[in-house]
């Protein structure tokens, strides 16, 4: 439906029409925005999850970017920039769409390896899983294997090398790593083929020393790649938060100053250059397939949206007086900035996968977006806690820690991992992971304000899980089913109790710290209770299975089931369904008749 009426909208040739399409075409978009979100949900393979979030974040600022784009070329049908500009829209979303039907469909099932070639990252992880698994079998790959899994890796070495972009020290160091693993791996081939014709004690000492030297070599190559790829992203992102380039192209636009125009354009162009080469760097030290797409979908983001801002910000200075092509370039400007704003973020997500801050814990990206806060948080300040503060609340937050892992232990447990009450506890197992971090001086939350604002959240997933539990209940009769309601009932009261607290307005460095005490502590107690109702619910579940009780047919739970929030290495962290309100009032409030 979505493909058709956008050919429909492709070819209208009044703004009359064209607002009675686009209409039909919002109200498509808002149901094949909740369909691709359940579909999302829906999804087991953490890659496939990430490209349809890439997917459905491009269609999401595509469809303000077609209607503003739509309008300008109507507006102005001669104008050659404008028709670029409109046309570059369309091709983008029809390849969101195509990636789409491609995910739901499984219509390419060896697509995966056109993603993207190997990274460094997962390159260096599977060579040192094979020179580490010498230890217990000689005999199960060849030296030849292992020769090209390394080439391979340092072939990959050369885009930072040969980056224009990579300071000279970074570049020396990698390349002297480089070689060094060379000599390290020749070393321990020439151990291993001796071990493999005589299994002496001292032979498998020195194949042990040259599996570790081997192994060291390799961390230092993956951890200079990573520096230097990060080193070179806070820069950029710092250098070009200002966004002045952006600020002058509107400006020299307005003014009508084509010549002024040119010349940012090209400064936009070298802009874009330098970011994709930062998303390209990124990539191999993403640390995980998810992050990797994320990176992946920015490049392409960077790649597409920098050329389409130069044309529309041509046909605003063709067009000076015009104001749809000035609304059109703010529209593609805010989707730059958007961008960069979200690179800022999967940078900190890839520092946490390596400095090991998140682990195999998924913490959940719950923060407020930039410029999305609520509006009374306007005028808090932002605080860290100090380290005197950090110490005093350290006993609370390793309680808290251990009490993930216990409830991460009792999910395990259920045979069916896709059960919402599972779900549900293993969403706020790792919230309060990453308030633990927290309490450390770690992790994704760095201010007491955003403790808070997970706490909330926190809160709200456990509000779900009590109704995943009621409708659990419903279908049970035993023994243990009134015990199970009764502690469904305290825990919904808990979470009421922590978000009144989180909600709390407090003000001064005393004040805020005992609310932070007040909200980890609140979480421990939720936590805890959360170890008790789990293990209750399982063996409830094992007892009705088993013909102990008597379990009713399923009533159709999925009608609530959306999570909170998602991995940050993606671009999953939009709402369930695309901005499509304010398309509406652009809709209504579109002005027909422009003066010039």
């Amino acid at each position: 439906q979505v493909l058709a009426t956008m050919e429909q909208l492709e070819k209208v040739s009044s703004f009359q029409e064209f607002v009675q399409i686009f209409s039909q075409f919002g109200n498509e978009m808002v149901e094949f925005a909740h369909l691709t979100g359940d579909r999302q949900n829906d999804l087991k393979d953490e890659k496939k999850k990430a490209r349809m979030a890439a997917s459905r974040a491009v269609l999401e600022k595509c469809t303000m970017m077609l209607l503003t784009a739509s309008k300008t070329c109507l507006r102005h049908p001669d104008c050659e920039s404008a028709r670029i500009n409109k046309d570059g829209v369309f091709h983008r979303m029809r390849l969101a769409l195509e990636q789409v039907i491609e995910i739901v469909t499984d219509s390419r099932p060896n697509g995966e390896n056109e993603m993207a070639p190997i990274s460094i990252y997962s390159g260096i992880k599977e060579f040192k899983n094979k020179v580490e698994g010498l230890r217990e079998n000689l005999y199960f790959l060849s030296k030849e294997n292992l020769s090209t899994m390394l080439e391979v890796i340092l072939e990959h070495t050369e885009d930072f090398t040969d980056s224009a972009y990579t300071s000279h020290e970074h570049r020396e160091h990698i390349l002297e790593l480089s070689k060094q693993a060379k000599m390290e791996l020749e070393q321990l081939v020439s151990v291993w083929m001796q071990a493999q014709n005589q299994k002496t004690k001292d032979l498998m000492e020195d194949l042990e020393v040259a599996i570790l030297k081997t192994c060291q070599c390799m961390n230092e190559l993956k951890r200079e790649v990573h520096s230097a790829a990060t080193s070179l992203a806070a820069d950029l992102l710092k250098y070009h938060m200002d966004h002045m380039v952006l600020k002058a192209l509107k400006i020299t636009g307005v003014e009508g100053n084509l010549e002024a125009v040119a010349e940012y354009t090209c400064k936009l162009s070298e802009q874009k250059e330098q970011l994709v080469e930062m998303c390209r760097l990124l990539r191999h030290v993403s640390g995980t397939e998810p992050l990797e797409i994320t990176c992946i979908h920015a490049e392409d983001t960077f790649q597409v949206t920098g050329p389409q801002i130069i044309s529309a910000a041509e046909t605003l200075a063709l067009h000076p007086s015009s104001k749809i092509a000035k609304e059109n370039l703010e529209v593609f400007c805010e989707a730059w900035e958007s961008q960069l704003s979200d690179m800022s973020l999967l940078l900190r997500e890839i520092n946490d996968v390596f400095e090991g801050r998140r682990g195999e814990k998924r913490v959940y990206l719950s923060l407020p977006r930039p410029g999305k806060h609520n509006a009374n948080l306007k005028a808090l300040k932002p605080v860290k806690l100090d380290t005197e503060e950090q110490a005093k609340i350290a006993k609370l937050g390793l309680e808290l820690h251990l009490l993930t892992s216990d409830v991460d232990s009792e999910t395990e447990k259920w045979e069916d991992q896709e059960n919402e009450i599972v779900q549900h506890g293993q969403g706020m197992s790792s919230m309060a992971y990453s308030m633990y971090l927290f309490t450390r001086g770690e992790g994704l939350l760095k201010t007491t304000q955003d403790l808070f604002h997970q706490a909330e959240i926190f809160a709200t997933e456990g509000t779900k899980l009590v109704s995943a539990l009621h409708a659990f209940s419903d279908q049970v009769h035993d023994d243990d089913k009134p015990l199970l309601l009764l502690e469904a009932e305290k825990l919904i009261s808990m979470c009421k109790q922590l978000q009144i607290t989180a909600k709390a307005s407090v003000q001064g460095k005393s004040a805020t710290f005992t609310k932070v005490d007040a909200c980890i502590l609140k979480t421990r107690n939720v936590m805890t209770l959360l170890c008790q109702l789990l293990p209750l619910g399982c063996r409830l579940l094992k007892k009705n299975k088993a013909g102990n009780g008597c379990l009713k047919p399923a009533p159709p739970w999925k009608e609530d089931r959306v999570r909170t929030a998602t991995n940050a290495h993606t671009p999953e962290r939009r709402a369930e369904t695309f901005g499509i309100k304010s398309l509406e009032n652009h809709v209504t409030n579109m002005t027909f008749l422009e003066s010039k």
